[in-house]
């Protein structure tokens, strides 16, 4: 296993949210068990977890995984903990997207949002802080 720094457990932090997120906050009535949803629907959102899971999965593979932490590694783990909620963002643009369904209010913006833009943050903080830790 690989020295812990402030960088790494900040993208842990972000890429274990990845992960462990869709499927606390999708895997209920209001989405993947509801029954207004038709199939393809419920396809999507499952791909989306399952997505995060991966991505998650890939990101914790180059921060702790054995080797030597380096740059290619770093690039690695930053960006698998970035796609998520880069992908995230994108999603609000698609025409007849909202980020909420009926009954709840819909808007182009909700708290994923907010999320994501702070999960990318995060990410851009603990990707400078390793760099300038493993090139001096």
């Amino acid at each position: 296993m690989t020295k812990a720094s402030l960088g790494k457990v900040l993208l842990t932090v972000t890429a274990v949210y990845a992960g462990a997120g869709p499927f606390v906050f999708d895997w209920n009535r209001t989405h993947i068990h509801n029954p207004d949803w038709p199939p393809h629907a419920k396809f999507h959102n499952a791909q989306t977890m399952s997505l995060g899971a991966a991505l998650s999965a890939a990101a914790l593979t180059a921060i702790w995984g054995n080797g030597r932490w380096n740059r290619n590694r770093l690039t690695v783990a930053a960006t698998a903990a970035s796609l998520y909620w880069g992908t995230q963002l994108t999603a609000s643009a698609y025409p007849g997207v909202a980020m909420a369904d009926p009954p709840a209010k819909t808007s182009r913006q909700g708290p994923q949002t907010y999320v994501a833009a702070a999960a990318l943050a995060v990410n851009g903080v603990a990707a400078i802080l390793e760099h300038r830790r493993i090139h001096p």
